[in-house]
């Protein structure tokens, strides 16, 4: 049974929700890339990494998020020239979506973003069904975070692929129809921005305690 679930940033000044919330309707994964860590490193929200580095993320169809307050207070970051669109809010910092180009229709959401965070994600999405990239994890990496996972490729792909054929792609929550460009300002790091948030990540990270919190 789907549901429509609401997205609210810390300070609740941003609001927003996901129609069709099922799991039938979602990828869920946790990923520990080097880039995710590295967001929310920029961000100052280390603390909604997990233990290992990783961020839980729920990726879902653009045309299925939309924001219906605070938009005024929305922003985008790429930490490089090429890299996925990271955007977040400018009044408390939470992440509210990554996301390619329109072209690649899809949104990851942080479950954190989630009204009610991990736990209504679980109710709405279900539990995550893997994890990614654990090469970056910090520490050990979690079982079944390396390696090759084609079952979890091929599930990604087919729902991209699967809401681009059947039209999820707009209305799209961050980028125009007419022109495919961003809706929301957007902050390309500079290359030396981008290495100083090297040492904060993951798999051996040289921050402090103080410096990852």
């Amino acid at each position: 049974m789907s549901a429509q679930l609401e997205l609210r940033c810390r300070c609740g000044a941003v609001r927003g929700t996901v129609s069709n919330a099922a799991p039938q309707s979602a990828n869920r994964v946790v990923c520990y890339c080097d880039d995710c860590q590295a967001f929310m490193h920029q961000l100052g929200r280390a603390d909604l990494l997990d233990a290992h580095g990783g961020t839980d993320i729920v990726q879902v169809a653009p045309s299925s998020l939309s924001f219906v307050q605070g938009q005024d207070k929305i922003a985008g970051v790429r930490l490089t020239p090429k890299g996925l669109f990271r955007w977040h809010t400018t009044c408390c910092n939470t992440p509210i979506g990554n996301t390619l180009t329109p072209q690649v229709p899809f949104v990851g959401i942080a479950v954190q973003a989630f009204d009610g965070g991990a736990p209504r994600a679980d109710a709405a999405f279900g539990k995550p069904v893997g994890a990614i990239l654990g090469k970056y994890a910090v520490g050990e990496a979690p079982k079944g975070s390396t390696g090759l996972n084609l079952g979890l490729i091929a599930r990604a792909v087919g729902k991209v692929l699967g809401w681009r054929l059947r039209g999820k792609t707009w209305p799209h929550p961050f980028f125009t129809r007419e022109t495919g460009e961003p809706i929301y300002p957007l902050t390309v790091l500079s290359q030396q921005q981008r290495d100083a948030l090297r040492p904060l990540c993951g798999p051996h990270p040289a921050a402090s305690a103080a410096g990852r919190t």
